[in-house]
């Protein structure tokens, strides 16, 4: 026993070295503008910090499409103690990973009694290059925090099948609830929990083996029954019309097999694999589905001597189930976070079958083959976690690996017309749009960037045909309206945003049809509309200093300072809101009050030699009184 642990001591100390040796840059990395918008960095709700009203949201939100309350919980947490920093959520997940590492080591030693085999399959959880997008992406905390549940519930249950006491029973389903809660992949564990009992735990098979599992079942199906209708009703999940039913399983097979070969030769890995839909071949999908037979029958017939086999082929057939395409989700045919947790009954396999297939005397010659298919990975795994660095790199990397992924290449465009880098922006979209030329957002960001290089004539006739070809998208009408403006058309400006608003009542556009109307002197049409957008928002500071300044050239003096005072009140620095309500009162003869509104100004900009005259000219006024 002794032995055994300071065994353990060592290859413990040696797995967190390898993984902080191949992740520890990832304290400089920065987000990405791949999810992690949606989930940190322009998530309102998460960057409330941990308080009763953002635990209540974590409980009750469809955000995302998916329901992970202890995800959210942890990325709140997070922000409370990083903020805007990158860094620390990326350390996070490292963290998580190495706990992961650790509780699979000794959990399978445990169970085992095989120290060697238990550390290869930990080793090689920890260093595959398959497992960079879980760890490096912030936005898969989901990943790394329902593996750590899962793996503490097996823990859990391995000490009550050693002791049968009712309290490790206990354990194990509470720490099943929040590994469900963490990502809804986790609904097959009772499965996983099932194998086990038949190797290495050496249950004999039994109905009370079944019954155990109840619980936990109905705990997966009640997850189920929450997430899957989330995922319908926010389009997560694709229709049977998009993707039918036999595409569907013929997708599953190939699915299958591309994680096995990815496990062997993990190259040209990406953040997305886009899926064939119905070009998929249907040779390629029988003959996956044949390959798949095959190793089942070579993994499952030997399985009365060497259990293994089957624990380690079912763990891997398994686990994938619900992410296998046969509900599908998402755009991907398969997705590299995926094999996760799912791998580790294939390295089972691996580990295990050195173990027992090869003769003792060669025994020796495994250490250094280990090692060296650890280094490898290690390498592999550096290698893949520098595409993670920040936006630039995810989407340069996976447009190297396929240059007409649409979907990257769409977010690519973004991210270079957010950064500035509008000519680039304009000469990818000329790409996109060979690959995808009637799609409404394609002409959206073509036209946006076109419009930042100073060609609107151009960037009009993209968002015209963005709405030509898709009537209901409002971002192509504002920002049809933009270039307008920019063309001092104002008319056919206001037009686009009025047909855009009898789609779909939006604050945004309210807003810049009430500025358009200002710009060509309909000052009560600008009232009017900002009515309707504070009708909407009623807090909206912005909307009230819009409906301000069209109040103001309306004559009607006394409601414009009131609003321009509720701005005030919401945001005390806003420059724009104090010389405006200065002017007013000046007119209105109020000298003292405008004195004291331009000080607050010049207060908050003590350099605005603007502010600073309109002070001296009321101070002069006020003089002569």
């Amino acid at each position: 026993m002794n032995t055994h642990r300071h065994r353990f001591f060592l290859i413990s100390v040696f797995l967190i070295a390898a993984v902080i040796a191949v992740y520890w840059p990832v304290y400089k990395y920065d987000f990405v503008d791949w999810d992690d918008n949606i989930y940190v960095t322009e998530n309102p709700n998460v960057q409330k910090g941990l308080n009763f009203e953002s635990i209540r949201w974590a409980f009750t939100t469809n955000y995302s499409g998916t329901y992970h309350p202890v995800t959210w919980l942890s990325h709140i947490l997070d922000w409370q103690l990083f903020k805007s920093r990158a860094g620390g959520h990326h350390i996070t997940n490292v963290l998580f990973h190495i706990a992961n590492t650790l509780i699979l080591f000794y959990v399978l030693m445990r169970m085992t009694g095989a120290v060697w085999p238990a550390a290869f399959v930990a080793a090689a959880f920890a260093l595959h290059p398959l497992h960079v997008e879980s760890v490096a992406w912030v936005s898969e905390r989901k990943d790394v925090l329902s593996t750590f549940w899962g793996l503490l519930a097996i823990l859990a249950y391995s000490r009550y099948v050693e002791n049968r006491r009712f309290k490790w029973y206990l354990v194990t389903l509470v720490l099943f609830v929040p590994a469900l809660m963490s990502k809804p992949m986790l609904v097959t564990l009772p499965f996983v929990l099932l194998l086990l009992d038949f190797w290495p735990l050496q249950r004999k098979f039994s109905y009370r083996l079944l019954t155990e599992k109840i619980p936990f079942i109905i705990c997966s199906i009640i997850i189920c029954f929450v997430t899957v209708p989330i995922q319908q009703k926010t389009g997560a999940v694709a229709s049977l019309e998009l993707y039918g039913l036999a595409t569907r399983i013929n997708n599953a097979f190939v699915s299958y097999v591309t994680y096995i070969i990815k496990m062997f030769r993990p190259g040209r890995l990406t953040v997305l694999y886009l899926h064939c839909g119905k070009e998929l071949p249907v040779i390629k999908a029988a003959v996956c589905g044949v390959a798949l037979f095959l190793f089942s029958v070579c993994f499952i017939y030997p399985a009365r001597r060497y259990k293994f086999l089957a624990v380690g082929w079912l763990w891997y057939l398994g686990m994938l189930v619900p992410v296998i395409g046969l509900v599908q989700s998402g755009a991907q045919a398969v997705a590299d976070r995926y094999t996760y947790m799912t791998l580790t009954g294939l390295f089972i396999i691996i580990a295990w079958s050195a173990k027992e297939f090869v003769p003792k005397r060669l025994h020796k010659m495994l250490v250094p083959a280990a090692v060296a298919i650890l280094i490898a990975c290690g390498i592999a795994s550096a290698r893949q976690l520098k595409c993670w660095q920040n936006s630039r790199s995810l989407f340069e990397q996976a447009l190297r690996v396929d240059e007409n992924n649409n979907l990257i290449l769409y977010n690519y465009i973004i991210y270079l017309n957010e950064s500035g880098r509008y000519d680039e922006a304009a000469e990818k979209s000329d790409r996109l749009l060979k690959i995808t030329p009637d799609d409404a957002k394609a002409h959206n960001v073509a036209g946006t960037a076109l419009m930042n290089t100073g060609r609107l004539q151009q960037a009009l006739e993209h968002f015209e045909s963005a709405i030509k070809n898709d009537p209901n998208f409002l971002p192509a009408y504002f920002n049809a309206s933009l270039a307008l403006t920019k063309q001092d058309k104002l008319q056919e400006a206001a037009g686009r945003l009025e047909q855009s608003l009898k789609l779909k009542p939006d604050s945004d556009l309210y807003i810049r049809l009430a500025m358009t109307y200002i710009s060509i002197g309909k000052s009560d049409s600008a009232v009017e509309t900002c009515n309707r957008a504070i009708e909407l928002e009623p807090n909206n500071a912005v909307i009230h200093g819009y409906r301000g300044l069209a109040l103001q050239d309306a004559g009607r003096s006394d409601e414009a300072i009131e609003e321009f005072r509720f701005v005030l009140k919401v945001n005390p620095d806003n420059i724009v809101m104090h010389r405006n309500l200065g002017s007013l009162l000046e007119r209105q003869g109020k000298i003292d009050e405008a004195i004291e509104s331009y000080r607050a100004a010049l207060q908050i900009e003590p350099d605005n030699e603007g502010l600073r005259q309109l002070l001296e000219e009321a101070l002069k006024k006020q003089k002569t009184r």
